[in-house]
């Protein structure tokens, strides 16, 4: 297994499980589980693939991912109700979810040719999207637009990382494992320490 794939089964298994504790708190059956925990785990990957113009989105080439999508809904389904905090849960294994799917859209771009611009378009879509493709669906405040919260912008950073330390060395593992650990390190501050970015406060307008 190449390291993009590896990156790719660990970034749909969390992402799924995230998308069916979104389930779990909405209170679907199994197939809304199946549904949630599927469109969390692929979404951002199927958008980036599209718009990479790739021969064939990551998994209709190999179904072997919505089926480890699947396996994770039906674990949460049946362990969901042992947590103290799925809203909690859900955001720490969306942060481990960030920190795999950033490097794993930086390491696409980079196999196709990309330049540094899309490559650091492509790691946060590959990270941003499913999550929001889930809340939306799920009637849930998306994670991407919580005042302040250092979620696309911990994706940003991470991508940035990528770039910076293969300018230096090399597309390899180094750059993409630096990418993971920027990424999950802000968006772990953002949880655990409150850390945010100054947000827009709008002012009366002058009389």
């Amino acid at each position: 297994m190449t390291l993009l794939a590896a990156l790719d089964y660990l970034s749909v298994f969390i992402f799924a499980l995230t998308g069916a504790l979104a389930a779990s708190r909405a209170q679907l059956d199994l197939v809304g589980f199946l549904f949630i925990a599927s469109l969390t785990a692929v979404g951002g990957g199927t958008l980036r693939d599209i718009m990479l113009n790739r021969d064939m989105i990551f998994w209709i080439a190999n179904p072997w991912y919505i089926a480890t999508a699947c396996l994770a809904a039906v674990i949460v389904f049946f362990s969901a109700h042992r947590l103290e905090s799925r809203r909690r849960t859900l955001d720490w294994l969306d942060a481990g979810a960030l920190s795999v799917a950033v490097p794993a859209g930086v390491g696409v771009a980079w196999s196709l040719g990309h330049g540094p611009a899309v490559v650091l378009i492509m790691g946060m879509v590959t990270a941003a999207m499913g999550g929001l493709m889930r809340d939306v669906v799920c009637n849930e405040v998306p994670l991407v637009l919580r005042q302040g919260e250092l979620y696309l912008s911990a994706a940003f950073a991470g991508a940035l990382t990528a770039l910076g330390v293969a300018h230096l060395f090399n597309q390899g593992p180094p750059a993409l494992l630096a990418c993971a650990a920027v990424a999950f390190l802000l968006r772990a501050g953002s949880l655990a320490f409150g850390w945010r970015l100054p947000v827009y406060r709008s002012r009366p307008p002058r009389a």
